[in-house]
């Protein structure tokens, strides 16, 4: 039975062709991106409270925009994958992964639990506050419009899902990263150049101080202000740092050389990239904790202050204040600005030693929880070695020197990939989490996303490209 259900959930239909040309790729790929920030633009209808509106950081990891029919934005799909992640690494879920049917087993379980987590989110969200009708009306219409609210989420929740199956059937990566990129470039561009107030006024010549950190270190610096000219600097250092340091971690990577058995002379080389498991992981960390953020603020609207779910609330999920985590989870997986702080320090302000452990705890969160991510990753996703040598077996390629064995191809390959699925998994948790502690122009996980993604996405754009040329240029410029 769920077998007959897997096969009959709606899907998008694969292109025909086996290879799409350039321009077919990116014309999809751009409407899907046009289309996620229109319907990012387009508010629910009947809301009245939207306490969620707070968590613009949270909101930009997940591809959503509280308020909008892209409220639950890719939350239902990551949180999906986690569960199906930690049930088949844990071998709770017994699933052959090697096999085409077990593949596609996984595929649908994960589009299963996605649309559970579409509808159980769209009803917590509502139904704990998070997203509320308007106050004052009698309770059977506040019922209604809660029904109302919860159909509209769900209706947007299916619209990602499907838009992000566009994506990665008919254009360029998927649509996951695509939504991430995207809402984190916006952000990083308001916040470094908009002229505009947090109310949405002009600055200039209203006396409020522009939203865009150039404009504050310019204006910082014309009053001879050079503490409020070195925190908005050092926000851009560290934008601009973290840029370069993803760029470089993304671009090291080892080349292991292949052969034709059948055709001496000629030969490959197989790529396996220092970054192995790619921004899989921190997505999945920063999922987790975004989830953990919004459960805790959920709980703490709803319960009262004693029974079992208060202290749940209290001690395990932790408190806000205001919008600041002051215990639990939520505060020792919150990053505070440690750089900003230091400056501030410099300048006579007390400095809280409290939150040297709070950024170190963080930074062991991010470390530790890309690393297991990254093992689970690599064995769901067919990227371990066994996977790879029978991958490599297949298209008639081994390694010089060595028998066309597919367990000596396997032996070789493991040297490689178990390092790297654990270097790389601490590197990316690293750099997120200094990009994060650093007060960086968005989250730091936001930013390193961005770079693998957009990467990424060059490196897949330059290779359909390099397809879609003329045979003998193609193979001018260094193509196969």
């Amino acid at each position: 039975m769920l077998k007959n259900i897997l096969n009959n959930l709606p899907e998008v239909k694969a292109p025909s062709k086996k290879k799409l040309g350039f321009k077919e790729k990116l014309k999809w790929t751009l409407i899907m991106l046009v289309s996620f920030f229109v319907l990012s633009m387009i508010p629910l209808f009947g809301l009245g409270q939207n306490a969620l509106s707070q968590f613009e950081q949270l909101s930009i990891i997940l591809g959503a925009n509280f308020g909008s029919i892209m409220s639950l934005g890719i939350g239902p799909i990551v949180t999906a994958s986690i569960v199906l992640q930690l049930l088949t690494g844990s071998g709770i879920l017994n699933l052959d992964l090697t096999t085409a049917e077990g593949k596609k087993l996984f595929q649908g379980l994960q589009k299963l639990l996605a649309i559970f987590f579409i509808i159980f989110e769209a009803f917590i969200y509502v139904f704990m506050g998070g997203l509320a009708p308007a106050a004052g009306l009698v309770p059977a219409t506040y019922l209604t419009m809660q029904f109302v609210l919860v159909f509209q989420l769900f209706l947007g929740g299916m619209l990602v899902l499907f838009m992000d199956e566009v994506v990665s059937k008919w254009g360029f990566g998927s649509g996951v990263s695509l939504f991430i990129a995207a809402g984190v470039s916006q952000q990083i561009f308001i916040r470094a150049f908009s002229p505009l107030t947090g109310g949405g006024q002009f600055a200039f010549g209203s006396g409020l101080p522009p939203v865009g950190a150039v404009w504050v270190f310019l204006k910082a610096l014309s009053n001879a202000d050079f503490l409020g000219a070195a925190l908005p600097l050092f926000a851009i250092i560290a934008t601009f740092v973290v840029f370069a340091l993803s760029v470089y971690a993304q671009a090291m990577k080892v080349d292991i050389p292949l052969s034709f058995g059948r055709v001496r002379g000629h030969g490959i080389r197989w790529p396996l990239r220092f970054m192995y498991t790619s921004n899989i992981p921190v997505i999945l960390v920063a999922a987790l904790i975004a989830n953990v953020q919004l459960w805790a603020r959920l709980l703490q609207n709803r319960v009262a202050e004693t029974g079992v779910m208060a202290w749940i609330s209290q001690h395990i999920f932790g408190q806000f204040s205001g919008n600041a985590p002051t215990s639990g989870l939520v505060f020792w997986t919150h990053s505070p600005n440690i750089v900003g702080n230091i400056i501030q320090w410099f300048a006579g302000s007390p400095f809280n030693s409290i939150e040297l452990l709070q950024a170190l705890t963080y930074m062991l969160f991010m470390m530790g929880g890309a690393v297991l991510f990254s093992i689970f990753w690599v064995q769901t996703s067919g990227m371990d070695a066994r996977s790879q040598a029978k991958q490599i077996m297949a298209s008639g390629l081994q390694i010089p020197g060595f028998r066309r064995d597919e367990r000596v191809l396997e032996k070789i390959l493991k040297r490689y990939i178990t390092p790297l699925t654990i270097m790389g998994g601490l590197a990316v948790g690293l750099l997120a989490a200094i990009a994060d502690l650093s007060g960086a122009l968005s989250r730091g996980t936001g930013i390193l996303l961005t770079v693998m993604i957009v990467y990424k996405l060059y490196e897949e754009i330059a290779e359909q490209h390099m397809m879609d040329m003329n045979p003998a240029l193609r193979k001018m410029m260094g193509g196969q």
